[in-house]
């Protein structure tokens, strides 16, 4: 488990799901009350993953990694995060920061370990390139929000067909596009799936009105509202028959189930969703912030998509497999063969 930026407690609740942890110590030393909460709310006993273990964990800042490995069980505090090389099975970068995520990542890649790397994997075209780049040659990398998880999503799909043919879907998250956009864009694309092909950006001081173009004919309405914390996870869908509204609030269940996948991913060397799909969804990430760069220009996700195969192209040369290929697979090996 590597890394922690401020604003961000993954590596506290995250090795909690997965090793079990101590809840006097998590109580007296996480400076995260909402994951004191959520965990709270488990039994005890059932806090785990079986069979998977955090072993390693190193902090952006020092001093914060002894409480969270004496509360989550955590055998060894390293002083650089490459000194697990050799000593893990994967890493997971659990860091929410998609400009600096190939900094994080690339020592990894290249030694030939499988990563996870937090949402958003990257938010901008040239970091992008690179993990795809790397995925085309064999590295081993995959990424996700985990709303992609969200129970509340699950059960909506059940209901979908009552509403008809969708017309309107509004996915609402606080904080930043950047940071966060990634949530609101995951509950959405739950039920939309894959198919983004335009992005124009409402932006004030405030937050970000992100509207998307789909192409099954509906729009997708993605707020990001810096302090509008307790409206996160707001999902409206409209069609021509019905609607439904809910919130996404099983916080627990969606990490958990994320981080089942994703070790699942660890051991089968198989990808636990189409990867072509992160892709799509950072793309639309990018077009966001490049539309409000432009004054709310629509930016059209083709275009984004072919520079993208330009910068791989570039990267990779004749290495790898060629990257529409590559997309245009599905759920691929995340191991070399």
């Amino acid at each position: 488990m590597l890394g922690m930026i401020p604003g961000n407690g993954h590596p506290w609740s995250w090795s909690a799901i997965v090793n079990g942890y101590d809840p006097e110590v998590m109580a007296a030393k996480c400076t995260y009350p909402g994951i004191i909460e959520y965990l709270d709310e488990q039994p005890l006993e059932e806090v785990g993953i079986p069979g998977a273990r955090v072993t390693h964990l190193w902090t952006d800042d020092p001093s914060e990694a002894p409480p969270i490995a004496e509360a989550d069980f955590i055998d060894h505090v390293v002083d650089r995060p490459e000194d697990v090389i050799g000593e893990v099975d994967a890493v997971i970068i659990s860091t929410d920061d998609g400009s600096d995520h190939v900094r994080r990542a690339r020592p990894f890649v290249e030694a030939g370990l499988p990563v996870f790397v937090d949402k958003p994997m990257a938010d901008n075209l040239g970091d992008l390139a690179w993990f795809l780049a790397a995925r085309c040659r064999g590295g081993r990398i995959l990424s996700s929000s985990a709303m992609r998880y969200a129970s509340e999503i699950q059960d909506l799909r059940g209901r979908i067909e009552s509403l008809g043919n969708l017309r309107w879907i509004s996915s609402f998250t606080a904080k930043t596009w950047e940071k966060y956009g990634i949530h609101a864009l995951e509950l959405a694309y739950g039920i939309t799936g894959p198919g983004y092909s335009w992005v124009q950006t409402a932006g004030s001081e405030g937050g970000d009105v992100i509207t998307a173009g789909h192409q099954e004919g509906l729009s997708v309405t993605l707020p990001a509202v810096h302090d509008a914390f307790g409206s996160f996870g707001v999902i409206q869908v409209c069609g021509t028959e019905g609607y439904e509204s809910l919130q996404f609030r099983d916080t627990y269940f969606a990490f958990k189930a994320q981080l089942v996948a994703v070790i699942d991913s660890f051991r089968t060397g198989r990808d636990s969703h189409p990867f072509s799909e992160t892709v799509e969804q950072m793309l639309v990430i990018i077009a966001g912030l490049e539309s409000r760069a432009a004054n709310g220009n629509r930016i059209e996700i083709a275009v984004l998509r072919d520079q993208l195969m330009s910068l791989v192209q570039e990267l990779n040369g004749s290495n790898g497999m060629d990257p529409e290929t590559f997309l245009g697979q599905g759920q691929q090996p995340i191991q070399d063969t």
